[in-house]
């Protein structure tokens, strides 16, 4: 039986930041007030306006392929996932391909809000389990500033740029994606959405003016169901395949909010130094979030070490996965 292993990971963040006393310049807010409510110091920002999410994605995919040694041509299929892509179309993915040179690759753009990198996981490790496909990269990037409001200061502070790639492969050991579960509810979509832009609300003049092409969130609404279904799919998918917090070695959880990083741990009893935690100087970049912060932690990790992810976005969608590291 096939398994899709992690054989490669690399990320890329843009140069640009913005800090906290930045922000303050812009609204009624201050370091202090967003340090100790969502627990971010600094985001990176792709702040050329002519630049879009394939630019990003672009540089993760070239950092994979010279960190792993991979010809442009040995890739079959990059998944794409992002919340913010260029256009509406052509696809994020085809760009990234064309530019990369990856001329055998197929290539689409799936969006799962926040939770995009895990689903994406999924779809690339059936790729590669079915024999499908061997060589697939699951790229995700996301210019989430290009749809923040910065006279809002409840979501403003909150977001920022970035991608990250990683490469699947075919292995008849028992490593790499083992598991993973997802869930879905239409429910939560006044909670968190851009209102205006898609076929149900075009963009118009009125549109434009009310400010309804940035991102939209019921905080509260937000904080309650993220901590929830993070830690009922995080246990689930744990209880399923004989884990336990104690036999966890690493928690990837998303970068959204550092109060509800700690309380999902908190609460699922995962010793406090398992987790991994990069938002004080990334933000909340979306799909990207999880693989950004794993990057950044991987000359930590060892082969066999036990991985749990978990993420959850706008949708609502959310869900966790197992991993058993190999790279």
């Amino acid at each position: 039986m096939l398994n899709a292993r992690i054989a490669g990971l690399s990320s890329y963040v843009p140069d640009g930041i913005i800090d906290n006393d930045m922000l303050s310049k812009m609204v009624d807010t201050n370091d202090e007030w967003i340090t100790t409510r969502v627990g971010i110091k600094v985001r990176h920002v792709l702040d050329n306006p002519e630049l879009g999410s394939s630019y990003m994605g672009v540089k993760a995919v070239e950092r994979l392929l010279e960190s792993t040694g991979t010809k442009p041509e040995e890739v079959d299929l990059v998944v794409c996932c992002t919340t913010n892509p260029d256009y509406r179309f052509p696809s994020t993915g085809s760009m990234i391909v064309q530019q990369c040179g990856l001329k055998n690759a197929y290539s689409y753009d799936l969006e799962a809000a926040c939770a995009g990198f895990l689903v994406g996981l999924q779809d690339g490790a059936a790729y590669v389990k079915s024999g499908l496909r061997k060589k697939v990269i699951v790229v995700a990037t996301e210019k989430m500033t290009s749809m923040v409001d910065y006279t809002d200061r409840a979501t403003c502070p909150l977001f920022g740029d970035g991608a990250a790639a990683m490469l699947l492969e075919p292995t008849d050991r028992p490593v790499g994606i083992m598991d993973g579960v997802f869930y879905v509810d239409g429910s939560g979509r006044d909670s968190l959405i851009m209102k205006a832009g898609g076929s149900a609300k075009p963009a118009t003049h009125e549109t434009v003016d009310a400010r309804e092409h940035y991102v939209f969130q019921d905080g509260r609404a937000v904080y309650k169901h993220a901590v929830t279904n993070m830690l009922n799919s995080s246990l689930e998918v744990a209880s399923r395949n004989g884990l336990t917090m104690d036999t966890v070695d690493w928690f990837i959880p998303h970068q959204a909010n550092l109060r509800i990083i700690e309380a999902v741990a908190d609460r699922a009893g995962i010793d406090r130094e398992k987790v991994l935690v990069n938002i004080d100087h990334t933000g909340n970049t979306s799909a990207a979030s999880v693989p950004i912060c794993l990057d950044e932690y991987k000359s930590k990790l060892k082969k066999g070490d036990k991985l749990l992810l978990t993420a959850f976005g706008a949708g609502f969608t959310w869900g966790a996965m197992y991993i058993i590291w190999d790279l």
